[in-house]
């Protein structure tokens, strides 16, 4: 049901709680991960998984787009009432992501060594890697397939779904991982041949998750799915997202570069505050994935009046979450930098620029629910422009303001990229209640 009455509190949590739950686990996977490599007593190992690991997340991140450009495709179709085009948008993304993961696995070598020139490691840490890339490598069809999927059901508000979903494939994940390297002392391919097993077992439960769409026999209707026009939409969709995400990371990456600029102390402050900024990241996104379920829906039935209001109920409770975060920053928040770093040099630094960190999640809350709200419109254009115009802004005035006041001109510069991403998404939101309204006949 699509109309503004139906749009409550209990509804919104229910679509981002799982989210917000889901995300809470992924750091324990790679805390386990990296202890059980731990266990070898050798340096190497842990190098190796961690290395590896974050270069096959950087290829898969390339992929990101299929996640939200298939929520908001998904969403106006439930809204819409159309299920033919629901069941199709399930089949299409299949098929991106299963071609990108093939795509991944034939330029493997390519990648591989493209990786290691930009980010070289120790002849022993670069071995180690390679096997656990090599055998990870072959799941990389299902991750990329999944992330068509998690969008799929988020689309249709079933995030209690995707939670599913990743419980399984961290549950097997952390018993293999277990069972491999302490019982079998596989070593690092142990550890990658865990995650492999545990990323197909995913995508089955995915796939058997999504099992109604199968009933539906648009999902096969070749003509329906290889829809030219259909085809060039979620081609645009997806390629604005794409270049939304590549800036964003550009603004992220430049400002570990620039950190590091200002030395070691500086730079390891910086990266503790930065894990704050995750926090923060991982429980917004569960009210952005509600914004884009919600919006999309009532965008898709043409309701000004339930647009409006997913807007509203969205923004309220990121608003909530981000003053809660705020507060608890403020208060514990030199108590977590002391147990993060022993080092005390970078504890006095980390609680110099503290309150940038304290300040983030207020700053950041417009930019993280209208990115929900226009994924979930499929205004992936104005994301893509506004996107620009911030990167453009932030490197505009992050330079001159490090000449001005060193490390805090350069958090000054990062917070202004979020508030100006957030102003100028929030100019183009009544472009977003004027498309909703019905069209009507002459």
């Amino acid at each position: 049901m699509t109309d503004a009455a139906t749009l409550t509190h209990r509804r919104v949590l229910t679509i981002a709680v799982p989210i917000v739950l889901s995300n809470a686990t992924v750091p324990i996977l790679g805390i386990v991960d990296t202890g059980v490599v731990g266990q070898m007593g050798a340096a190497a190992p842990i190098g190796a998984v961690g290395i590896g690991a974050i270069i096959l997340t950087a290829i898969y991140w390339i992929f990101g787009f299929l996640r939200m450009g298939t929520s908001g495709l998904t969403a106006q179709a439930v809204g819409a009432k159309n299920t033919p085009e629901v069941a199709a948008l399930l089949t299409r993304s299949l098929i991106i992501g299963l071609g990108a993961g093939v795509a991944i696995i034939a330029l493997q070598s390519l990648l591989f060594a493209g990786a290691f020139r930009v980010s070289p490691a120790t002849p022993e840490v670069e071995h180690l890697a390679r096997q656990y890339m090599a055998i990870r490598v072959w799941s990389a069809p299902a991750m990329i397939a999944l992330y068509g999927i998690t969008g799929w059901l988020i689309g249709q508000e079933r995030t209690g779904a995707v939670f599913a979903i990743q419980l399984l494939m961290n549950g097997v994940n952390i018993g293999l991982d277990l069972l491999f390297v302490l019982q079998f002392d596989w070593g690092v391919p142990g550890v990658a041949w865990a995650t492999f097993i545990a990323e197909w077992a995913g995508v089955v439960l995915g796939l058997w998750l999504c099992r109604a769409a199968f009933a539906v026999p648009a999902w096969r209707d070749r003509a329906r799915v290889l829809d030219r026009a259909r085809l060039v939409n979620m081609a645009a969709v997806n390629s604005d997202i794409m270049i939304r995400s590549v800036l964003l990371q550009a603004i992220f990456v430049s400002f570990l570069f620039f950190g590091a600029s200002f030395g070691e102390v500086q730079l390891a402050a910086n990266h503790i505050l930065l894990q704050f900024l995750s926090v923060t990241a991982y429980a917004m996104d569960g009210f952005a994935v509600a914004a884009e379920a919600l919006v999309g829906n009532a965008l898709g039935a043409r309701s000004r009046a339930a647009l409006r209001r997913s807007a509203l109920l969205t923004s309220f409770w990121g608003g909530v979450v981000g003053a809660v975060l705020a507060i608890c920053f403020a208060l514990f928040g030199t108590l977590v930098i002391a147990i993060m770093a022993k080092n005390i040099p970078v504890q006095d630094a980390a609680a110099i620029y503290l309150p940038y960190m304290v300040a983030a999640p207020i700053v950041g809350v417009v930019a993280w629910m209208m990115d929900g709200i226009f994924i979930g419109a499929t205004r992936t254009k104005d994301m893509r422009n506004m996107m620009i115009v911030s990167t453009i802004v932030y490197f505009a005035v992050v330079i001159p303001l490090m000449q001005m006041f060193g490390n805090h001109g350069l958090w000054i510069g990062f917070l202004i990229s979020f508030i100006v991403r957030g102003a100028t998404l929030a100019m183009k939101y009544p472009g977003l209640e004027a498309a909703s309204e019905p069209v009507r006949a002459a």
